[in-house]
């Protein structure tokens, strides 16, 4: 996996960050989250118990329900930054998931890995979720991770594929899962830049988020 230097402006990603706030493509009743059956409604807040407490070691709760899984199919990059850049993003994937599964738009752990435009996307997400009565549901996957230095000492862009063939919605009140047939919107493709800790805070936080649909570089 190629790791390089790039001198693309954050002003120029900022520009093309994209937020897919609705769901497209076939089937019925769809999660706001990205495209494709999303990660909608499930349990209550409160029964939400996690696969694993706290990811993020001294950083904020990231469980999410029983009956969901995440997965990340990651290379651990070399470069320590890039190590811990990579971290992080996975992380706010984590927490955005969390806010979801809690239903609460404003919930600590999106803002504890996340600033402006990527936070607002997250709170975005959360709040469509939970107007619609869904949580999270099934399994999702995420893989082809690439890490590179932007210039002028603007950060890291971590880019990743994703596969929610899986991951579907659940709906709250009555437990109905919305399942989806597996197709080309099931591929996303996540661009997420990362900036450094700085002030109080400890973790890399995302700056801006660009989800692309129907990536068919990540269809396999």
């Amino acid at each position: 996996m190629t790791r390089r230097t790039l001198t693309t402006t954050a002003a120029a990603l900022t520009a093309a960050a994209t937020l897919l706030l609705t769901a497209c493509g076939g089937g019925n009743d769809k999660s706001p989250d990205d495209i494709k059956g999303a990660d909608k409604g499930s349990v209550s807040p409160s029964a939400s118990a996690s696969e694993s407490a706290s990811i993020g070691g001294d950083g904020p709760d990231l469980s999410v329900p029983k009956d969901f899984k995440l997965t990340f199919a990651f290379d651990k990059p070399s470069d320590a930054k890039h190590a811990a850049a990579l971290a992080d993003a996975e992380n706010y994937i984590r927490a955005l998931k969390h806010a979801i599964a809690q239903q609460n738009p404003n919930d600590p752990a999106y803002q504890y890995y996340s600033l402006s435009q990527a936070a607002q996307y997250a709170k975005s997400q959360v709040e469509s979720w939970k107007k619609g009565g869904y949580t999270v549901y099934g399994s999702d996957k995420y893989y082809d991770d690439e890490v590179t230095t932007l210039g002028g000492g603007q950060g890291v862009l971590v880019t990743f594929c994703r596969n929610q063939a899986k991951s579907f919605s659940k709906v709250i009140k009555t437990g109905k899962v919305l399942y989806n047939e597996e197709s080309l919107e099931s591929y996303l493709k996540f661009r997420l830049r990362m900036v450094p800790p700085s002030g109080s805070a400890k973790a890399w936080r995302a700056f801006t988020i660009e989800v692309i649909g129907k990536a068919k570089e990540c269809q396999r």
